[in-house]
């Protein structure tokens, strides 16, 4: 019988890069080149992951398209304890401000637990970024809403525009840090900015490096959602934020969003696996940001 893998997540480190994390405590590095292989058995069923690192009381099935995999109530239970949530107005540690790029004219506004580093933005996809202050978790919140009100800039972006956008950056370091910068600039000029914030310089970090992207082939495609009986097996190219880029099938590159790996259980593709049959979704170049 196949060894069953149940995916809990990929998750960044700046140390240890990028690891996909499974159930049972096993970890799967994801470097550059690395053979991705695996398949939903016949018959299989996405559950809820459950809230909190709690199980799913019910074990309810969730759909394929799901990013969360949660059903409603461990949903509405996991964002209650959430820092997105605003109810955790008490908590003690330091929190940062930062800018995030993402592509030409996608730079968003957030905040991170100081005690996380960067590894937020990585796991964001954030092409290159900067810390704006640091200060208590109110503060940083009351900062981020003034720059959303006076900056008109967003604190959230959706994925789909960020992988339109990852093939076709600009070359530079210098041109993709541009935009970071400029607000930064006329960020750090309002007034209004809560006293205990502590503004810091404008220190752009490049993650294009890290990520892998740049320089490969542009992918063709997006896998819509794992089903039973499908699979995907080629090689990695890059990671970036929650995306796997894989060269499959000498077609390409076809992105497979990790978050939709969860609540499934998986098994190994065998060796002469290659290419992909989950449902993908064609990615062209529209005027709305998606290819």
């Amino acid at each position: 019988m196949a060894q069953v893998w149940k995916c809990s997540g990929l998750r960044w480190s700046v140390e240890g890069g990028p690891v996909l994390e499974w159930d049972g405590g096993r970890r799967s590095a994801l470097p550059r080149g690395k053979r991705v292989a695996f398949a939903v058995p016949e018959g299989g069923v996405r559950r809820c992951m459950g809230a909190r690192g709690n199980a799913c009381a019910v074990r309810a099935v969730v759909p394929g398209r799901s990013r969360g995999a949660r059903c409603e109530e461990c949903a509405r239970l996991d964002r209650a304890h959430s820092v997105a949530a605003d109810t955790l107005a008490d908590d003690p540690r330091p929190y940062r401000v930062y800018l995030a790029w993402f592509g030409p004219g996608m730079v968003k506004v957030g905040i991170t637990a100081r005690e996380r580093g960067p590894a937020r933005l990585l796991e964001q996809g954030a092409v290159c970024f900067s810390w704006l202050g640091t200060g208590p978790l109110m503060a940083a919140r009351r900062t981020e809403e003034l720059l959303r009100a006076a900056l008109r800039v967003p604190d959230r972006i959706p994925y789909a525009e960020k992988r339109a956008v990852r093939s076709a950056l600009p070359a530079a370091a210098e041109e993709r840090a541009a935009e970071v910068r400029e607000l930064h600039a006329r960020a750090v000029a309002l007034t209004g900015w809560p006293e205990s914030l502590r503004p810091e310089p404008c220190r752009v970090v490049d993650h294009v490096r890290d990520f892998g992207i740049g320089g490969g082939p542009a992918a063709f495609g997006e896998v819509v959602e794992l089903v039973p009986g499908g699979g995907v097996a080629g090689e990695l190219l890059a990671v970036a934020g929650p995306d796997l880029h894989l060269a499959v099938g000498g077609r390409g590159a076809v992105v497979l969003d990790t978050r939709l790996m969860t609540g499934w259980e998986l098994v190994a593709a065998g060796p002469a696996a290659d290419g992909c049959t989950f449902p993908v979704r064609e990615l062209r170049r529209e005027p709305d940001g998606l290819f």
